[in-house]
């Protein structure tokens, strides 16, 4: 072969060698955006889905679980707090919540760019390939059911104004800058404090309000036993399945680490209720339905900060020691302290919490099966949780004291004796839970 021949097939041999490059590079690049593309598709779903579980929880669950504990005169005005602040909050979160929550703005709080929604579509980027509008949505049902868990605690003695007013001020003074700080790039979220999906944000911010709103309303006058456990039965049930999508879906994602989100979730609930039942067994010598239902909830909320660093022995553990703590609190403490925090939002959703962040340093550790690395500190994490938790507390009581002032001095926290003997279904709502 002369030089001439040799250097035109080498020629071609390059050109076949580019082109070849070119075309594969070109099929990766498409391989790439197809699996982006399902990925982004399997995202959006499941966290589509896990939106409708969170709102589940308030709608029916929360009422349910809540109209069940009360008297039978009292469970029209239970659902209609729930319902009337799942209407509400849904507005104050699309006018103001949403910006202040989650939008850019300092260690604090967020900023005013995103009033009423600006800028969000349905074609934009959010969370992992999902659509902004869907974090928007997702984000919303936890707006929604934290100040709901507070209605546990002054159930049967509060005037309806005050629930509303309530509702509307501590969601954008006390959830919204809580939020920012945990999950939004506030000072929380810079010490890298753990909690996944709101034991910090929903249940001490929650259980902490629940304790300053029950003492500065004052006891009941004549508080009577739950009037329909099998409502409360159903409520704690759609409760179980709808905390999947809150811990499932707080990752944002349809992967492996919201499948264990959900199994962690499952046995943490199995364990405190299991704890709880022994307890009562112990100390009444019966297993009640309304016991081992109050047991799954403690294990609930407190696995809620962990269930993304957890493994089942953690869940485990979280469950068993909730359980307890919380029974403790909700059937000893409340007693020697002498606070009528009617439906248990203090002992459990607050204690629960509390008990579930600071624990979530430790059941990270790979012993415990948890996801941490080799180079994991639980003594310095366990710091930041503490620190995380307290501030959170001093924050909550303070803002929440102030917020329940303005409205006692306006326009009053507590209905009347007379209302509150005739019931609030009569007295606040004009009808009728049953009519036999």
């Amino acid at each position: 072969m002369t030089a001439t021949a040799l250097k035109r097939w080498t020629s071609v041999l390059f050109l076949i060698f580019i082109s070849g490059g070119q075309l594969f590079a070109q099929n990766a690049e498409a391989a790439m955006a197809a699996a982006g593309a399902a990925t982004g598709a399997a995202n959006t779903a499941w966290i589509m889905t896990a939106t409708a579980l969170v709102l589940f929880m308030t709608l029916p669950g929360l009422a349910l679980f809540y109209g069940g504990l009360v008297a039978k005169k009292n469970v029209l005005s239970v659902l209609m707090h729930c319902f009337v602040m799942t209407a509400v909050l849904s507005v104050v979160w699309l006018i103001i919540g949403y910006s202040l929550a989650i939008s850019e703005g300092n260690k604090w709080v967020g900023g005013l760019d995103a009033l009423f929604g600006k800028g969000l579509t349905g074609a934009d980027s959010g969370g992992p390939g999902i659509p902004s509008i869907l974090e928007f949505a997702f984000q919303m049902t936890f707006f929604i059911i934290t100040p709901a868990l507070v209605i546990g605690c002054f159930v049967e003695r509060v005037k309806f104004k005050a629930v509303v007013l309530f509702s509307i001020f501590w969601s954008i003074l006390v959830y919204a800058p809580i939020c920012h700080m945990v999950w939004f790039g506030g000072w929380m979220f810079e010490k890298e404090v753990i909690d996944l999906a709101g034991g910090i944000v929903v249940h001490i911010t929650a259980g902490v309000a629940a304790l300053v709103f029950c003492v500065m309303l004052g006891r009941r006058k004549n508080p009577v036993p739950p009037h329909n456990l099998t409502m409360t039965f159903m409520g704690t049930c759609m409760l179980w399945v709808g905390w999947f999508g809150f811990n499932g879906g707080s990752g944002l994602a349809a992967n492996g680490a919201g499948v264990m989100a959900i199994v962690v979730t499952h046995i943490s609930a199995s364990a405190g209720a299991l704890a709880w039942m022994i307890l009562d067994i112990f100390s009444t010598k019966k297993p009640t339905v309304l016991g081992i239902c109050t047991g799954s909830i403690a294990g609930l909320a407190a696995i809620t900060p962990a269930s993304g660093v957890a493994g089942p022995m953690g869940g485990l553990l979280i469950g068993v020691v909730s359980g307890i703590v919380c029974w403790i609190f909700s059937i000893k403490i409340k007693e020697i302290c002498k606070y009528d925090d009617s439906l248990d939002v203090v002992g459990v959703h607050g204690v629960g919490g509390l008990v579930g962040t600071l624990m979530a340093a430790v059941v990270a550790l790979p012993v415990l099966q948890g996801n941490a690395g080799d180079d994991y500190n639980w003594i310095a994490q366990l710091k930041v949780q503490a620190i995380a938790s307290g501030f959170t507390i001093v924050y909550t009581l303070v803002v929440t004291v102030v917020i329940l002032l303005i409205i006692k001095f306006t326009v009053g926290l507590r209905v009347t004796e007379s209302q509150e003997t005739e019931g609030l279904d009569q007295a606040s709502h004009g009808e009728t839970g049953y009519t036999i």
